[in-house]
């Protein structure tokens, strides 16, 4: 394990090195006259939001600095599923020759930016249409610069990386994600409607849970697919393993979600944030705990908190979506680890999705412990 995360550092070094280098030529293009009018107007509008948006919000736990170790001593690095792809179907090194020269490894790089570029633009848009002011514990980027610098920003950087992506396979595959994601939001987004909402109050309890995965799995699991399918395009994965990938990474959406969900109803995992997502009904315990005798319930949000806040199901429903979310993800892991080529590979993958994964174990205890299970 130690040699896999010590390669898992390296690639993850490697990124935040090519990050920066984006950035850099994103923010400071030696065509703009310097220390005048326009290079300022340019640098407050569009510059210092990019570097905000892209150098911000760390999001799911990182490798620390580490002094020695692939790294450093300098900032936390967060590994990626691009570089896994690579690892997995390439080999770690010292196993196929020189990296320097490798063609694949030039559109991994590439892939890998994009891709993490690409999901701060998402966050950029996602927290304006959410109305979140917080993202990751610090101020959103339309709290700091604007709802129209934000939005501009978000858009801009969408454009941007699917240029610096070059891959003609790649940027197909990110431009899927993009309007699967835009897609999800859509669907999210009318949740707020009234005409929705009274709709998911009448229907059966089957129907509301597969709008809640069919939602989830354009939203969240684009998240997850995003990484691997660029790079199982760049890499030219044409096997039935593509479908494996898809499916797993598919399953661990719905897991992510469901934590995101429980944790507005656990104090130890939302903090200061619990009980205040009431204005869509996109939330699956919402979802559970209607009936169509609630029907006639008002659909504003105080009401709905506390019909579900002192629902006599809450309690068992959130212990049982959070065995779900488990599931889900061991399951998720179990597919992967059948493509793996080798034990390397498969600690890799755990290293890099147990960032968050094992939060969703950590969840299900907590509760087992709270309900006295």
């Amino acid at each position: 394990m130690d040699g896999v995360a010590a390669v898992v550092r390296g690639d993850a070094a490697l990124l935040e090195d090519d990050l920066a280098e984006f950035l850099g030529s994103l923010t400071a293009p030696g065509a703009v006259a310097p220390q005048s009018v326009y290079e300022s107007a340019l640098r407050r509008s569009l510059y210092e939001p990019v570097a905000d948006a892209v150098g911000s919000k760390v999001g799911q736990e990182a490798l620390p600095p580490t002094a020695g170790a692939p790294g450093g001593d300098r900032a936390p690095l967060r590994p990626s599923m691009v570089y896994w792809a690579y690892r997995n179907y390439r080999g770690f090194p010292h196993e196929t020759g020189s990296e320097a020269l490798s063609a694949d490894m030039a559109v991994i790089r590439r892939a890998a930016v994009a891709v993490r570029v690409m999901l701060k633009a998402f966050v950029a848009i996602d927290d304006i249409q959410d109305g979140s002011d917080v993202r990751y514990g610090e101020p959103a980027l339309h709290v700091t610069h604007g709802v129209p610098l934000a939005l501009n920003t978000g858009s801009w950087l969408i454009a941007a990386v699917l240029r610096h992506a070059a891959d003609p396979a790649v940027v197909e595959s990110l431009a899927r994600a993009v309007e699967s994601g835009f897609t999800g939001q859509a669907v999210d987004l009318s949740t707020r409607t009234a005409e929705t909402r009274a709709e998911l109050l009448a229907a059966p309890l089957e129907e509301r849970v597969a709008y809640w995965e069919s939602l989830a799995a354009l939203k969240t699991g684009t998240l997850f697919r995003m990484p691997l399918d660029s790079a199982l395009a760049g890499l030219r994965v044409v096997d039935d393993e593509q479908y494996v990938l898809d499916a797993a990474m598919r399953q661990l959406g719905l897991a992510s979600q469901l934590f995101n969900d429980l944790t507005d109803f656990v104090p130890e995992f939302g903090g200061g944030r619990i009980h205040e997502d009431y204005d869509g009904l996109s939330n699956r315990v919402f979802l559970e705990l209607l009936d169509p005798e609630s029907s006639q319930l008002s659909l504003s949000g105080e009401a709905l908190k506390s019909y579900v806040l002192g629902h006599p199901k809450l309690e068992p429903t959130l212990l049982a979506l959070a065995a779900e979310a488990v599931r889900l993800k061991r399951d998720a892991k179990e597919s992967v680890y059948r493509v793996c080529r080798s034990d390397r590979s498969a600690a890799y993958f755990d290293l890099t999705i147990e960032r968050k994964g094992h939060l969703i174990d950590r969840l299900l205890e907590t509760l087992q412990q709270r309900s006295g299970a």
